[in-house]
């Protein structure tokens, strides 16, 4: 099992930046990828970015290249997601996800293990 704790999440305007963390622990040698996802009220459960174990390769999606940049401290076994440019519509609960088999970064089934996801709140 691999356990996962998000943590920097809050409400901020429109333009300001937040820093997501997400601590791994237990058997993260099994893990292929990490990933974040979100989730806005009435919406699926949508890809944000992602990043190779480590740390070699990363993704995201379309509407916040550019603004957040996902990383890896293989030290800590943490991935972080750095936000820039906020904006209203990024506002959704955030969740970080662990890829344990194929690492299929932008498909949310693909990935074996979840956080318990913190809220971040972009008021304009």
């Amino acid at each position: 099992q691999v356990q996962l704790v998000e943590s920097g999440g809050g409400l901020v305007q429109a333009g300001d930046s937040l820093r997501l963390s997400c601590a791994a622990s237990g058997r993260t040698f099994s893990v292929y990828g990490m990933g974040w996802f979100r989730q806005a009220p009435g919406n699926e459960r949508e890809f944000v970015a992602a990043t190779s174990w480590s740390g070699a390769v990363r993704y995201y999606t379309d509407s916040v290249k550019g603004r957040f940049t996902i990383s890896r401290d293989n030290a800590k076994n943490t991935v972080t997601l750095q936000m820039n440019s906020l904006k209203p519509e990024d506002t959704a609960v955030y969740y970080c996800a662990a890829a344990a088999g194929i690492f299929r970064p932008t498909v949310a089934h693909a990935y074996d293990y979840w956080g318990q996801g913190t809220q971040v709140t972009v008021s304009s």
